[in-house]
């Protein structure tokens, strides 16, 4: 029995070794679309729900007053009309009056995604038929805009979408938040992507066409959903089109503050995967390279077989590192990988407790089907 234990141990060990070294292999490999525009591209509205202020709002929103294409107009929307927000979008009304830029105030709701609500609100205000839809944290190249709606052009493509890069504001539970996104969470894409496979969208960056939108229902379609983004993807994909990834890479914004808000918002994107894919979110343990080896050495009382794997492991989780982080202190945060990786292994098993999320302030319970509803606290 304990050398089967063993064996499996070993079995375990090499798959998240290969995985790491793959991992690293596929964040060099240029594997999306690239989006040239080679002809005359249709105006585009980029649509942008917001909710607060942080303190690079402005700049992230500011990036999309700034792109070289001609014809494009940006929708802002808002609930409340007391959001601090309203005022960074006037300011931008006022520095780039040539600009088509217009804001939305608009408290209905019309599901239990409030992003969803606020998208709704705002189409009564896109003029075009090109759609980007963006997070309020996203911060884009001039460049953007061109790249991302080029595949739109094949009508065989449904949704366009991109990975994105996280920039850590300040602190160390920022960094951590960033390196989630930059070390395991788009490492995953990219090697689901080098696999073939295009189950993904999101938020950070969606590209569609508003005839696409329409067939599948348009907003409402998604409006209590949890997964808005993954599920405009899954809605476009059931209807034979092609998810596009583009080679457009954006920047999104981390800024938690404190280990609760880390948590939480880790939390709330683990069960969101493990209910959109439970047998995939299940064996994603092979993913945490360092915690898996290691048990293994421990298992085996430190034999030179567990020890290679691991070192193996190790150095690839460290050219990762390097290659996602372009701070001038990425050799510092080196220090930071194995609690990463320790973390991320602890929070892979708390996700399987509940289906429990926190939503900015709000309590949420995730239903079977992605779908989500508030939850009264007694």
């Amino acid at each position: 029995m304990w050398v089967w234990f063993v064996e499996f141990g070993y079995a375990v060990a090499l798959a998240a070794m290969l995985y790491s070294v793959i991992a690293a292999f596929a964040m060099r490999k240029a594997i999306a679309v690239r989006g040239r525009p080679t002809a005359p591209m249709p105006p585009v509205t980029v649509l942008k729900p917001l909710c607060g202020v942080e303190p690079d709002t402005y700049e992230c929103l500011r990036s999309f007053c700034v792109q070289d294409f001609d014809g494009y107009q940006v929708v802002f929307g808002v609930s409340d009309p007391h959001d601090p927000v309203i005022s960074l979008v006037q300011r931008l009304q006022r520095e780039y009056p040539h600009l088509d830029l217009s804001l939305i105030v608009d408290r209905r709701l019309h599901g239990s995604n409030r992003k969803v609500s606020n998208l709704i609100n705002m189409m009564a205000a896109a003029r075009h038929d090109y759609l980007v839809l963006s997070d309020s944290d996203v911060r884009v190249e001039p460049d953007y805009l061109g790249r991302i709606v080029a595949p739109l052009a094949d009508e065989n493509v449904g949704i366009v979408t991109c990975c994105y890069r996280g920039v850590a504001r300040a602190g160390v539970w920022s960094i951590l938040g960033s390196m989630f996104i930059n070390q395991w969470f788009m490492p995953s894409v990219r090697v689901a992507a080098m696999l073939g496979f295009r189950s993904f969208a999101f938020g950070a960056s969606i590209a569609i066409r508003r005839e696409v939108l329409d067939r599948v229902g348009g907003f409402p379609a998604i409006a209590g959903q949890l997964a808005d983004d993954y599920r405009l993807g899954e809605l476009t994909r059931r209807m034979g089109l092609i998810t596009v990834l583009s080679d457009v890479e954006v920047e999104t914004m981390v800024g938690e503050q404190s280990a609760l808000e880390l948590v939480a918002h880790e939390l709330r994107w683990r069960r969101t995967i493990r209910i959109l894919s439970p047998s995939g979110y299940g064996f994603s343990f092979i993913t945490f390279g360092l915690p898996v080896t290691a048990v293994q050495i421990a298992v085996t009382g430190g034999a030179v077989a567990a020890v290679i794997i691991f070192a193996i492991t190790a150095l690839a989780n460290a050219s990762l590192h390097l290659r996602t982080d372009r701070s001038r202190s990425h050799h510092a945060k080196l220090l930071l990988v194995p609690f990463r990786d320790l973390l991320h292994f602890a929070l892979w098993g708390w996700s399987f407790a509940t289906r429990r999320v926190q939503w900015r302030s709000v309590l949420y319970r995730v239903t079977e089907d992605g779908s989500v509803q508030p939850v009264v606290r007694t």
